[in-house]
Formats: structure tokens, sequence, C-alpha cells
């Protein structure tokens, strides 16, 4: 298991970004960024002296993840949650971990889920496969073959052949 971080790591830890920038390191729209602002799943991002927004690495390495977590499906309020414990520092790593563990826990469930729909879907498909290649219908029938068609063109209306 890799102890990699799950995000985007800049080289300059002074750095500091713009929307876009962040948007397109995160996979989010400009938009989508806003909106996490407003909600609460994002602290407030500093502004400059041009009131323009401006993320710092750590801001953009939390809408990375915030990204991801909703994408896995966690529930906003949760992100939001999480979000609000990361501005809490080092004090509340346990208190992150629990939600990150549960959120795993919930996604390892839906993949099992999955994996059995998946199962389901396959066996549907090889039967179905099995049936055209045997020329067979659902009730094991042989499927009947429709009569050959004229190779000629069929007259327009009107005319005579």
């Amino acid at each position: 298991m890799s102890t990699q971080p799950a995000f985007t790591v800049l080289d300059d830890s002074d750095a500091s970004l713009g929307i876009a920038e962040v948007a397109h390191l995160s996979g989010l729209s400009q938009d989508t960024l806003r909106w996490y602002e407003r909600e609460g799943l994002l602290p407030a991002v500093h502004r400059g002296t041009d009131r323009r927004r401006r993320y710092s690495r750590r801001d953009a390495a939390l809408v990375e993840m915030l990204a991801k977590l909703r994408d896995s499906g966690m529930p906003t309020e949760e992100m939001r949650e999480f979000s609000r414990l990361v501005a809490g520092g080092a004090a509340t790593h346990g208190q992150r971990l629990a939600i990150l563990e549960r959120h795993r826990d919930r996604i390892h469930r839906r993949q099992v889920e999955l994996d059995q729909h998946l199962a389901s879907l396959d066996e549907k498909v090889s039967h179905y496969r099995y049936l055209i290649g045997a020329g067979l219908d659902c009730d094991g029938q042989p499927v009947p073959t429709l009569p050959a068609t004229r190779s000629s063109p069929t007259p327009a209306e009107g005319e005579s052949r």
C-alpha cells in the first residue's frame, strides 16, 4: 500500500494559485470551487490585492482531496465536517481518520454490491451470446429464419415494373 499523498504536491510551498489553476489541478470547474467555498466545504480562500482568490498549496491539496471524496460518494455534510477538522490542525487527525475510515468502509460495501451486480450482468451477457451463437430463442427453440428479401429495389409509388 502506497504512503504517497493522494494529491498533487506543489514544488513551492509559498506558491499562490488562482482559481483557474486549482480548477485544472482538481478537475473541478471554477463554479464548483466557488460553490465549495459558499457551502463551507472550503475555508474562506484568501484574496490577493486584486480581490481574486489565491489558493495556498494546502488549499489546493484540500480541494483535490474533497473532489476525490465527492467522486467516491461522500455526503456533503461529511465533507464539510472533514474540512472543518482540517482547519483544526493536527489535534483533529484522529477525527479525520474516523471520517475517512467510515467512508472507506462504505466504499468497500458498495464495491462488493457492484461486483455482485457485475457478475449477474456477465452471466446474462454470456447467456445471450450463447443463444445468439446457437440460433436459439429464450425458450431454447430455434429462431425462425426470415424469408430472403428480393435483391432488386422496390418500385417507387406510381411506377410500374
